[in-house]
């Protein structure tokens, strides 16, 4: 409809310019009509075969070509579109939408670009420290400390050895991540009283948390049987996680507290210590792999730095949350939900 808008227009413009000219030398009413009518006529289908053939024709071109690229077919497959009334108009919110996507496709290869890359270098950084120490300590030993002094030896070779552990928990840590990444570690859902969970975890870390002078706190009015519907064995390495870290991060004489509370259809499990605290800026990024808060303290206490990143995916094959809230200096709390049976 605004295409033979546009067209009648311009032939209305050129009819008038000429019947106007030609009335100015004829001084006559039905000869202006005339040449009125025969230019109008003439002009519109002049100005329609014109714009019809060399643009409107290209602009539905492009529009189905742009349609067809954005739907992922071929260029060859840009005909039988359907096309709107105004195709200018069209072609014009087309290109801004596509350029919207684009935009926000470009900005996501961006940031998985930026983490590729900070992966790679953090990756890098966990496999050569163990692995130069690995070679340092058997260099010495290989070099006759052995025999010169077979006690400092022995000491090298099990600096070695849990250099190598080290090695072995990173992989099998990475290992895990892509499993639960790819799908192929499957969620293998049970009803059990998560509260007995929570007691079974604090007793097999009850020896840990004694060596750093750590009270474990799960008060009784948490504690009454709550029925939840998990994987029981993956819950189990999330609650070991988040209480081992509680206690690698807590102060001297510090404590550890355990809580849950039962929501409409899901419990909320706490756990809440009085450590160092985390600060805030860093909080949008805990759950990465390998990130940490404070390198050189945090390769010193231990870990693969992969704990948080395998706590949080097995949260989300079970399509649950897991949150954190921290103040530096005072503690932090990590709060994940499970779906009540």
């Amino acid at each position: 409809m605004q295409f033979k808008l546009l067209v009648s227009i311009n032939a209305l413009i050129v009819a008038l310019s000429l019947s106007s000219v030609n009335f100015y030398f004829q001084h006559s009413w039905y000869y202006f009509i005339i040449t009125f009518v025969i230019a109008f006529i003439c002009s519109f289908f002049v100005f329609y075969y014109l714009i019809e053939r060399y643009i409107y024709r290209k602009i539905t071109l492009i529009y189905k070509m742009i349609h067809n690229l954005k739907l992922g077919k071929d260029l060859k497959e840009a005909l039988g579109e359907q096309l709107g009334d105004d195709p200018i108009n069209d072609v014009h919110e087309e290109v801004r939408a596509w350029a919207r996507e684009k935009k926000i496709e470009i900005d996501a290869l961006k940031n998985q670009e930026q983490f590729r890359r900070e992966f790679l270098s953090n990756i890098s950084h966990e496999f050569k420290t163990p692995l130069f120490a690995i070679q340092g300590y058997l260099e010495a030993v290989q070099d006759g400390l052995m025999y010169e002094d077979p006690e400092r030896a022995e000491t090298f070779l099990q600096k070695a050895s849990n250099n190598i552990d080290r090695l072995s928990y990173l992989i099998k840590d990475l290992d895990e991540i892509a499993k639960l990444e790819s799908g192929e570690i499957k969620i293998n859902y049970q009803r059990f009283d998560l509260s007995m969970l929570v007691k079974e975890v604090m007793e097999s870390l009850e020896l840990k948390a004694e060596k750093h002078d750590i009270e474990l706190i799960f008060k009784p009015k948490y504690s009454y049987p709550i029925f939840v519907n998990a994987d029981r064995e993956k819950i189990r390495q999330v609650l070991v996680n988040l209480i081992s870290n509680s206690i690698k991060y807590g102060k001297e004489k510090g404590h550890t507290y355990i809580k849950t509370y039962e929501l409409h259809d899901q419990v909320l499990l706490e756990v809440t210590d009085d450590g160092i605290g985390i600060e805030e800026k860093y909080l949008p990024r805990l759950f990465e792999r390998f990130f940490r808060t404070d390198r050189s303290r945090s390769r010193q206490i231990g870990g693969s730095g992969l704990g948080l990143a395998i706590v949080k995916h097995i949260l989300e094959a079970h399509q649950q949350t897991i949150s954190v809230r921290s103040t530096e200096g005072l503690g932090s709390t990590f709060g994940f939900t499970l779906a009540k049976s």
